[in-house]
């Protein structure tokens, strides 16, 4: 099964039906002493294949528990590690090949130094993985232990909490394997981006026109020509601008949300002439002559 050297490093899994994508994940995590995995009710083998990879000696503690949302599930299995350090990745990503190469200097810092930030490379249908130079942005996903803890007010976007200093990894990334077709895709943008107006309403966070106008067109910017996406072709024209949709909805359901707290929908004006209108209670009725 092994062949890198074995790193004090736990990894934390959270996850639910995902047997089509965990077997690869749990296959690049070679180096780790410890692989964490928390499951929330997986009905599609996914049990299954963990199983089979504990019968072939991967050191892998397997935990059935509710679903509390993401952030509280990533905390407890975060509670979980016993390791030095604690390696967040989700069941559709893997470690490439330089990342697991980096790992031993990595883990190798300084006291003062708490975590690294990994970039993650999305693989984009009719393209593949894109290139090193084309990732997305850096995210604390590695840390040592008790020294970071998950923000449990964030519903979507959840990421650890670190209590000290965190560089940013300049070796390796994540490589994230999920290739839906756009169809689907936008059905996912379409539930984060309600958790995320959802998230930012109840901090008070109110619809704001400027972010309606311009946030869409900065998404879009911020991932086609800073990350590097252009260097991907069409799917990678595709990838930022289903990006773009996300933010658009996630400001625009904001607006809707509020008119909605406001009151429900109903028809007012001159063009529904098919309605007699109420009499008004105030209003004496008159005989007529």
């Amino acid at each position: 099964m092994r062949d890198v050297a074995v790193l004090p490093l736990s990894a934390f899994i959270i996850c639910k039906d995902e047997a089509g994508y965990l077997g690869d994940c749990i296959e690049s995590l070679t180096s780790c002493a410890e692989i964490v995995i928390v499951d929330s009710g997986s009905i599609d083998g996914t049990l299954d294949l963990i199983e089979s990879y504990i019968a072939q000696d991967f050191p892998i503690r397997l935990i059935e528990r509710g679903w509390p949302g993401y952030a509280a599930q990533k905390q407890f299995a975060l509670e979980q590690c016993t390791q030095p350090w604690c390696l967040n990745i989700d069941a559709d990503e893997r470690l490439d090949r330089a990342f697991v190469e980096a790992l031993p200097a990595l883990l190798d810092a300084p006291d003062h130094v708490v975590g690294w930030k990994i970039a993650r490379r999305p693989f984009l249908i009719g393209y593949g993985y894109t290139p090193e130079r084309a990732h997305e942005r850096r995210n604390l996903r590695l840390i040592r232990k008790e020294r970071g803890a998950y923000d449990l007010s964030l519903k979507v976007h959840e990421g650890i909490v670190p209590d000290g200093e965190v560089r940013p990894s300049k070796r390796g990334s994540l490589l994230h394997f999920r290739p839906l077709p756009l169809d689907e895709q936008i059905l996912k943008e379409n539930k984060y981006s309600s958790l995320k107006a959802d998230m930012q309403m109840e901090k008070g966070r109110e619809p704001c026109l400027i972010k309606l106008l311009f946030s869409p067109a900065t998404y879009f910017l911020r991932l086609y020509f800073r990350t590097g996406l252009w260097r991907c072709g069409v799917p990678g024209l595709i990838q930022a601008m289903t990006g773009a949709a996300y933010s658009f909805m996630t400001e625009a359901k904001k607006f809707e949300r509020t008119a909605l707290r406001n009151g429900p929908p109903v028809e007012t004006g001159s063009e529904i002439w098919w309605r007699s209108p109420q009499a008004d209670p105030n209003e004496t009725t008159k005989d007529k002559v």
